[in-house]
């Protein structure tokens, strides 16, 4: 992916060959200036893919249009096999948006970063944690640092391998939730590094060992957490292991 007249130097002084150009339209971050679109060295390269990305396409402001009119401009200027401008958000903005290739990131994921998308798109991405330890509480109890929550009453808890260390940040302190077997299961105090403890009053058969399944439609865990969608997927780091289910 070349971004600039120096990068394509570099690449044609290393031998040159198919590569993808970066155009900016508009989003001021990556990919070459169109005022160099018209250097000498932009049609001396062999260009698969010419490329721009959205900077606003989740929401409806004049910014879309504008940079589809300046692509198409750019489409003029460079000559390439094919052309991409949407994003997984500029999928939803109608056809004149796709060009020859588009894009989708997040929506791959589960995330629905328009309205036009809401139904259609369905989470594939969720944590699952193991309860590794059991205890009950007696009223009056506290769990977790600064003692965030206080047992009302005889209760069953729940200690997951799952923290902030793992991308399931303090910010679920309190809100978060899991799943198993279908019962909902609240988090309770503060999240830890490696640790967070749930409510298992309501499952009395979920024992240590059983696995646990966040909460984390994308949407809602975003409107929940303050985080956005693409932060929730981002955060699942190298701790977990991946596995591909149905």
């Amino acid at each position: 992916m070349l971004n600039s007249l120096v990068q394509i130097r570099h690449w044609m002084e290393a031998g040159g060959g198919p590569c993808h150009l970066m155009v900016d339209t508009g989003i001021n971050r990556l990919g070459i200036e169109a005022a160099h679109l018209a250097d000498p060295a932009v049609a001396a390269i062999d260009v698969d893919i010419c490329m721009s990305h959205l900077a606003s396409a989740d929401e409806d402001v004049p910014q879309n249009t504008a940079q589809l009119s300046r692509f198409s401009e750019v489409r003029q200027q460079v000559s390439a096999r094919r052309y991409s401008l949407a994003n997984s958000a500029g999928i939803a903005l109608g056809e004149a948006w796709h060009a020859d290739l588009t894009r989708p990131g997040i929506a791959l994921y589960g995330g629905v970063v328009r309205s036009e998308m809401a139904g259609v798109i369905r989470t594939v991405a969720r944590p699952e944690a193991t309860v590794i330890q059991v205890r009950h509480l007696q009223a009056g109890d506290k769990v977790g640092y600064n003692a965030q929550f206080t047992a009302p009453a005889l209760m069953r808890v729940g200690v997951i391998s799952l923290g902030y260390a793992d991308g399931y940040l303090r910010c679920w302190s309190g809100k978060g939730g899991f799943l198993w077997q279908g019962q909902a299961i609240p988090v309770i105090g503060r999240v830890s590094m490696d640790l967070t403890i749930v409510d298992l009053s309501a499952c009395p058969d979920c024992a240590e060992g059983d696995w646990l399944t966040a909460e984390y439609d994308l949407p809602h865990a975003s409107q929940q957490s303050g985080l956005s969608q693409y932060e929730l997927l981002t955060l699942m780091g190298q701790r977990y292991s991946r596995q591909i289910g149905p």
